[in-house]
C-alpha cells in the first residue's frame, strides 16, 4: 500500500466559528488569526493505492464556484486538486474511488466539476465509484436549516446522477472494515450525521484520516469543538473515545484542514491526550 497527500487547496476560515466556545486568547496559540479573524485551513486529501484500487479521500471545495463564494473563504496559494494527484503519479481518469468523508462543499466540492463543452456540471472522476452512506446523503439531500449553506445541490446531484454513486453498509460502532475499499471507517455524529472516519495501515503503523473530527492540531484537546457542529456534546463523546483509542494504539493522525501540520503523534499528559510530534508521510 502507498499513500500519498494531496493537496487540494489552502482558504481561510473564522476562527471563533472553528474553535466554539473556547476563548481566543487560547486558539491562537496554535491557530493564530489574521486581523480579519480568520485562521489558515488547507484541504489536504489522502490517495491510497492499494493492491489494483487508487482511492482518494474527499476532494477539497473545487473550483467551479463563483468569484462571489469564494470570496468569503480567502484562498491563499497555488495548490489544487489535479495538478497535486499529477504531481504523484498519477491522473484523474486512475483514480478507481473517491471516499467522501461527508457533503459539506469543502470536502466534496472538487468531485464535481464544470464542463463548458456541455455547460453543465459533470463529476470529475470518470471512472471511479462515489461513495458515501444512505443515512448521511439522505441528511444532506434534506439538509437542516443549520447544514443547509454548506450542502450544494451542485455538489450532489451530478454525482448521483453519474450512477457512480456507493454506500458503504457497515455502519456499526467502532472502526468496521469495508471490503468494497479495503480499508476501515468509524462513523460519527457530532459534526454532521454519520461522518466516516477512515483508516489505513501503512509502513507498519496506523493512520486516521481525521476529517472534521479534529480538523487541525489544535483542535486535538476535548473541548476544543468547531461551532459548526450541529452535535457538540456528541463530539466530545467521540472524541475522547477516539484519543483514548488512538493513543493506546499509537494511531497516526492524518489532518486535512492543518496547512502545517501532515501527520500527528499523540502523547499522554497531566491535562489528558495533546499534540505529541508532526511528521509527513514520507518520514514514516
Amino acid at each position: 500500500m502507498n499513500v500519498y497527500p494531496i493537496e487540494a487547496g489552502n482558504f481561510k476560515l473564522d476562527g471563533g466559528a472553528m474553535f466554539g466556545v473556547v476563548p481566543k486568547s487560547l486558539w491562537t496559540k496554535t491557530n493564530p488569526a489574521d486581523a480579519d479573524n480568520m485562521i489558515e485551513m488547507s484541504s489536504r486529501c489522502m490517495l491510497v493505492e492499494n493492491s489494483d484500487k487508487l482511492i482518494l479521500v474527499d476532494t477539497g471545495m473545487g473550483d467551479k464556484q463563483s468569484e462571489k463564494f469564494f470570496k468569503y473563504y480567502k484562498r491563499w496559494g497555488s495548490d489544487n486538486l489535479v495538478k497535486s494527484i499529477n504531481s504523484a503519479g498519477f491522473s484523474i481518469n486512475d483514480v478507481t474511488d473517491v471516499l467522501l468523508t461527508h457533503l459539506h462543499f469543502d470536502h466534496c466540492g472538487g468531485a464535481v466539476a464544470w464542463d463548458s463543452s456541455k455547460e453543465a456540471y459533470d463529476i470529475l472522476f470518470k471512472n471511479a465509484n462515489y461513495w458515501s452512506n444512505e443515512k448521511h446523503w439522505d441528511w444532506a439531500t434534506n439538509p437542516n436549516p443549520r447544514e443547509k449553506a454548506s450542502f450544494l445541490d451542485e455538489n450532489l446531484f451530478p454525482i448521483k446522477e453519474s450512477g457512480q454513486l456507493k454506500f458503504i453498509s457497515n455502519m456499526s460502532k467502532g472502526f468496521n472494515y469495508c471490503e468494497e475499499l479495503g480499508l476501515e471507517i468509524l462513523c460519527v455524529d457530532g459534526h454532521t450525521e454519520k461522518q466516516m472516519i477512515p483508516k489505513i495501515k501503512h509502513k507498519g503503523r496506523e493512520i486516521v484520516y481525521a476529517a472534521d473530527l479534529i480538523p487541525t492540531a489544535g483542535h486535538i484537546p476535548v473541548p476544543y469543538i468547531m461551532g459548526y457542529d450541529v452535535r457538540p456534546l456528541i463530539t466530545m463523546v467521540e472524541k475522547t473515545n477516539f484519543l483514548n483509542e488512538a493513543y493506546e494504539n499509537e494511531y497516526l493522525l492524518f489532518m486535512e484542514h492543518d496547512p502545517h501540520h501532515q501527520l500527528v503523534s499523540l502523547k499522554k499528559t497531566e491535562k489528558g491526550i495533546r499534540f505529541d510530534k508532526s511528521f509527513s508521510i514520507n518520514e514514516l
